[in-house]
Parts: C-alpha cells; sequence; structure tokens
C-alpha cells in the first residue's frame, strides 16, 4: 500500500531559503518532548502510540456490539459534540453514499447525529423522525453533563424506552464514557447499558481511534481495522527517528510555523475537491483550533469545498488581503467512474470535454486552482490521498494529529488543552440560573443592566 504524501513546494516559494529545514532541531526537540513527556499537556498524550496499541481482540468487541445495534436498529443516533461527534461524521460521511439517507437498501443502519447543538427546532424534528423507528443510542460524553449531549441524550433515552420498553431499550443504548466516574458513567451502570471507555490520556479532539471514533464508524458498516491499520502505518511514518526531510507531519508542521511566523500568514484553509470530505475538513478545524488557539496567538483554521467555494470565496482567496495560506487534500483516484457525453445541440460549448472522466476535469480545475492561487499570493501545501477508503483515512487522521502537536510545542502553547471553552459555558449557566452560579448570575444581570 502506498502512503499519503506531502508537497510543500509552493509554499517554501514564499519563504526564505532553507527557513522550514532551519525547524529541524525545534521539531526534534518537539517530537522527543512528545516521546517523553515532558511537554506541557503530558497527562494528554495516549493517542501518541494509540494505533499500535489497539488489539484485535478490542477490535473484536467493539465489532460484536456494533453487530447487536446494526441487527436491531433501523436507525443509530450518535449523540456527542465536538471531539464526540465530529471525528465518527467525517469517516462516516467520507466513505457513505453521498445519498445513503434516499437510498437507504437497508443494509447498514441510518446514522444521525445529536447532542452537537441546542437547537429545539432539529431536535423536535429529530424526535418527529424516530417516532416510527426501530432505534439505539450511543451516548458519547466524559462526564454525561454537556449541556448539548445530556440535554439530547434525556430525549433520546425517554423516547427509545417509550417505544421499545426499557429492557429492549436497554439492549440498544451504548454509552461510551469515563471508566469510573461522572453521570454518563453512573446511568450506564445503573440501566445495565454496554459501555466503552474514553481513555483518561486521550483528549476529545485526539479521540477517534477511541470507542468514540470507532463503534460509530462500525456501526455505519465500515472497516475499522483498515482504518486502524492506516493509522499504524502512519504511526511508523512519522515517528521521531525518521529524517526530518521525510517525516511528513514534522515537514507540515515546520512549514506552517514558518508560513506564520515569517510570512506572517495567520490563516489556514483547508480545502478539499472531494464533497465527502466536508466534515473531515470539520474535524481538522476543532483539532488545530482548539490545539493552538491559546496566549493570543494560533494560526485561524477554515475549511472550504472547492469547487463549490470557489463561487463564494474564489474572489476573497483570489486578492483578499494576503494573510492566508492553503492546504489542499487531494484524492488521487475516485470510487467511481463517470464519463462526460455528447450532445448534438453543444448548446453550453462543452462537447470538448466529451468521453473523459468527470474526475479528469476535477483534477485540472484543482490544479488550475493552486495555479491561480499561488500565483496571486497565497501559499499552497498538497496533502496527497491515494484512495478515499478506511485505510487512508486513517492515515490522514494519524497524520494531522502527529502534526499538530508538533506545531502546537513549536508555537509554545500546550496543545493538549482547552481552557477557554469554559468561558460560554459559565455565562450560559448563569444566565440560566444553575445553582452554584449566583454569583455569576448577579454580576452578569448587572453588566446587561449597565449595557442598556
Amino acid at each position: 500500500m502506498k502512503n499519503i504524501t506531502l508537497d510543500t513546494s509552493k509554499a517554501a516559494q514564499f519563504l526564505k531559503a532553507g527557513a522550514v529545514e532551519a525547524y529541524e532541531p525545534q521539531v526534534k526537540a518537539a517530537q522527543e518532548a512528545l516521546e517523553n513527556g515532558t511537554c506541557p499537556g503530558n497527562d494528554f498524550l495516549g493517542w501518541l502510540h494509540l494505533p499500535s496499541s489497539i488489539s484485535a481482540d478490542f477490535i473484536k468487541q467493539l465489532q460484536d456490539c456494533a453487530n447487536v445495534l446494526r441487527e436491531n436498529c433501523e436507525v443509530v443516533v450518535v449523540a456527542g459534540i465536538g471531539g464526540s461527534y465530529l471525528g465518527a461524521r467525517a469517516v462516516i460521511e467520507a466513505l457513505s453514499n453521498s445519498f445513503a439517507w434516499l437510498v437507504n437498501d437497508k443494509k447498514n443502519p441510518t446514522i444521525l447525529f445529536a447532542g452537537n447543538n441546542i437547537g429545539e427546532d432539529y431536535l423536535s424534528e429529530l424526535t418527529a423522525y424516530l417516532k416510527d423507528k426501530k432505534f439505539g443510542v450511543i451516548n458519547i460524553s466524559k462526564s454525561g453533563t454537556t449541556t448539548e449531549t445530556a440535554l439530547a441524550f434525556r430525549l433520546l433515552k425517554k423516547q427509545c424506552e417509550d417505544q421499545r420498553g426499557k429492557d429492549e431499550a436497554k439492549d440498544v443504548i451504548v454509552a461510551v464514557t469515563d471508566a469510573k466516574k461522572g453521570a454518563a458513567r453512573t446511568c450506564a451502570d445503573k440501566e445495565g447499558y454496554k459501555s466503552f471507555i474514553i481513555p483518561d490520556n486521550v483528549g476529545g479532539r485526539f479521540s477517534v481511534l477511541t470507542p468514540v471514533g470507532l463503534l460509530p464508524i462500525a456501526v455505519a458498516g465500515f472497516d475499522v481495522k483498515q482504518l486502524v491499520a492506516g493509522a499504524v502505518d502512519m504511526e511508523k511514518a512519522c515517528g521521531k527517528d525518521v529524517a526530518f526531510d521525510e517525516n511528513p507531519a514534522a515537514i507540515y508542521a515546520a512549514t506552517r510555523q514558518a508560513l506564520y511566523t515569517q510570512a506572517g500568514k495567520k490563516i489556514e484553509i483547508v480545502c478539499n475537491f472531494q464533497p465527502k470530505l466536508h466534515y473531515f475538513a470539520e474535524w481538522w478545524k476543532q483539532l488545530y483550533g482548539e490545539s493552538e488557539g491559546k496566549d493570543q496567538k494560533g494560526i485561524f483554521p477554515a475549511a472550504c469545498d472547492f469547487t463549490t467555494d470557489l463561487h463564494s470565496m474564489g474572489q476573497w482567496i483570489q486578492q483578499g488581503e494576503r494573510s492566508i495560506f492553503e492546504t489542499v487534500i487531494s484524492v488521487e483516484t475516485p470510487n467511481e467512474k463517470l464519463l462526460f457525453p455528447h450532445d448534438d445541440e453543444n448548446l453550453d460549448g462543452l462537447n470538448f470535454l466529451e468521453g473523459k472522466r468527470v474526475d479528469e476535469v476535477n483534477k485540472m480545475a484543482e490544479l488550475g486552482t493552486r495555479l491561480a492561487h499561488v500565483d496571486g499570493g497565497v501559499p499552497n501545501i498538497l496533502v496527497n490521498v491515494p484512495e478515499l477508503n478506511a485505510y487512508y483515512l486513517g492515515q490522514l487522521i494519524y497524520f494531522f494529529e502527529k502534526a499538530c502537536g508538533i506545531s502546537g510545542l513549536l508555537e509554545e502553547v500546550n496543545p493538549f488543552n482547552q481552557p477557554g471553552v469554559e468561558a460560554y459555558k459559565k455565562n450560559m449557566f448563569a444566565l440560566l440560573n444553575k445553582p452554584g452560579y449566583e454569583a455569576e448570575s448577579k454580576a452578569i444581570q448587572e453588566r446587561l443592566a449597565n449595557e442598556k
């Protein structure tokens, strides 16, 4: 099997000669700090060698549980937010038929997602859809008290029990949570749910290759063995003993930081020309935004789906403020083949494309866009993926995770915490008059009164 490859040549031309290579000593130090557990956030390094630690027996346990849900559910709702759902959704959307909910071939349960927003309309429409469905729930929460997920799970748990009875419901509700503590663990033990553990040393955004991601992916009918196999191979390819110029994670991390600190590029846009990768970019945004955006530092992570967004964001990218660079995820070979047809009238003038694969047109759009954006002053990094399958998605996941850890340490922040995430929660709880937040509630009410 080939590996994903990295091409930074169209980014390096915007830097002084040797700028990326100059990071080699710092990258080596970062790699050693990760391996030795001497970096900030060293209690959250469980992801580092996670792929190679996953046993065949563990995968079988996950698959056995997935099979119970697959055999007894038309629909499975994954309740989680942030890292508790984005990784699973990224892989499922990338591997699924784009029209799976319409095709509905009954081979796999429909996978839906909840607990990632507080939309009353969304939850109302979801519960209405589930009224005549045999559905199950995977509740993914370390604490069981995250507002968005806890609210959705309370609704789904009651509806599942009402429709299927408590005895049957407990067989199709699965908890992915803490080993010993928290509301979700207490609930799982009390109700007798099958449960899997979120490792204490793996943060949410790095948790795709734990049951957080693997269980929903297996329920959706995809090969988690191949996903893990790809990650294992990329773990080796990005190891600390791999030479700097042969290590894709090291080169990517160094190139990003050189563009940020030396070329003033403060925004990274991840682009793809494969619509199935939309949620992969959403996962990537959380991984880098939550890891690097702290201490008044950090490259802002954004994403565009091309060619779609070329008709909305293309003008700004081509000629707007030159504070951006692009990372393009390119899929070399599509899974399907479709040829461009002949039309006798040729009103659209496209007969010159007759007989060409649609992907050939897409690839020329991709190359033309990259050349135009580079000419417009936008550095460009290319990540080439041989095929869109579970194996290469596993590679991509680990590549971006390892590069993120290195990049955050080069930036001199703790890549594994997220203290800023709690600020909105404190205000929300105070405004909702949650017990224990009386002082905060009073302070906010006074502030709002003064702002009127």
